[in-house]
């Protein structure tokens, strides 16, 4: 069995990356699928009795409903919350992205699907020279991008989609994520950015809201399982 992948990466940080991840592994599981997680890099996170524990790979793979070794879920975790290629530096370590791959591979060997959360947005850093996208292109996945509704979110999608398509990986479609409350002209920015990116969202997301997500992403999990080669 060789497995699917899809990265899902966002116009910043906070938009609602893991609330939409979590989701759609619990469509793709809706539909038949075995579904594994990864979060290759994290930054922030607590120190338990079995080690550093990030919130975020926490709930990927509790939405799986298997048994995954943490060190699989998230390769790369640093307690600082802080921009990983920083957190890296200060902890003295190399984030390496073939051992990212290696991880990758070996949970697409055993599982039809494996969904990918980016930490921050598509260039966040985690090297001097490296940043997420070189984990996208890497792995060679399509990006999902979740476009956070508030205010400047036209630029940061329009940018996003644009590196995305520099950095030649596939573009899987976009999601809206409603994660400002007070955002005015919702419906306008969302026919704007159906404009810009190509192509109607595949959901929107109300804010910070699991079930409505994963209800909503029920139908995004359908289409990506039969658009996604």
């Amino acid at each position: 069995m060789s497995g699917r992948g899809i990265f899902v990466t966002g116009t910043d940080t906070g938009v609602g990356k893991t609330v939409v991840a979590c989701a759609l592994i619990r469509g793709l599981r809706s539909l038949g699928h075995s579904v594994a997680a990864m979060k290759p890099v994290s930054s922030g996170a607590e120190r338990t009795s079995k080690g550093l524990r990030n919130g975020d790979a926490l709930a990927l793979a509790s939405s799986t409903g298997l048994a995954l070794p943490y060190s699989e879920v998230n390769p790369y975790c640093f307690e600082p919350p802080i921009s990983p290629h920083i957190a890296a530096k200060e902890a003295g370590i190399r984030i390496d992205i073939s051992t990212i791959k290696h991880v990758y591979e070996g949970l697409a060997g055993r599982h039809e699907w494996v969904v990918i959360e980016g930490a921050g947005g598509w260039f966040a850093p985690i090297g001097e020279r490296r940043n997420m996208a070189d984990i996208a292109w890497a792995l060679a996945v399509p990006a999902l991008l979740v476009v956070g509704l508030k205010l400047g979110c036209l630029n940061h999608a329009k940018l996003t989609h644009g590196g995305i398509e520099a950095r030649g990986v596939s573009f899987a479609g976009w999601i809206a994520s409603a994660v400002d409350p007070t955002f005015e002209r919702q419906e306008e920015n969302l026919a704007s950015l159906e404009k810009m990116l190509g192509a109607p969202p595949l959901a929107v997301v109300p804010r910070l809201d699991e079930a409505a997500a994963a209800f909503t992403l029920a139908q995004a999990a359908a289409h990506l399982a039969h658009g996604v080669a």
